[in-house]
């Protein structure tokens, strides 16, 4: 499986934005890929706070830690992409890891 980083976006309208980035993820797995949405996990319940920007950054940096295993970094963009999205794009265009833009459509586009 390939491993690769989902971008998309989280703040703003976090419950659609939720439902949105479990659809990316879904499409990743369909696609034979093992993915990683960090801004998923790292905002459950009980770990960090994505509204207080020290553990927001927390959580970025740890999702792009993955950096150093991921093969490509797949940015998911029908709903636009964030300015944190674009950093997780910077840093994977940085780093000289590949970055693939995808669209769900349907009622995400």
């Amino acid at each position: 499986m390939r491993l690769v980083i989902i971008e998309s976006p989280y703040a703003g309208d976090v419950a659609t934005n939720e439902a949105y980035a479990r659809a990316c993820v879904r499409d990743s797995l369909s696609r034979g890929e093992a993915p990683i949405a960090s801004h998923l996990l790292y905002t459950l319940p009980g770990i960090l706070n994505d509204l207080d920007p020290e553990e927001r950054a927390w959580g970025i940096n740890a999702g792009l830690a993955w950096g150093r295993v991921a093969q490509a970094t797949v940015v998911y963009v029908d709903r636009g992409i964030s300015n944190g999205m674009r950093y997780g794009i910077d840093r994977a265009v940085a780093e000289g890891r590949p970055v693939e833009q995808r669209k769900l459509g349907g009622v995400w586009s």
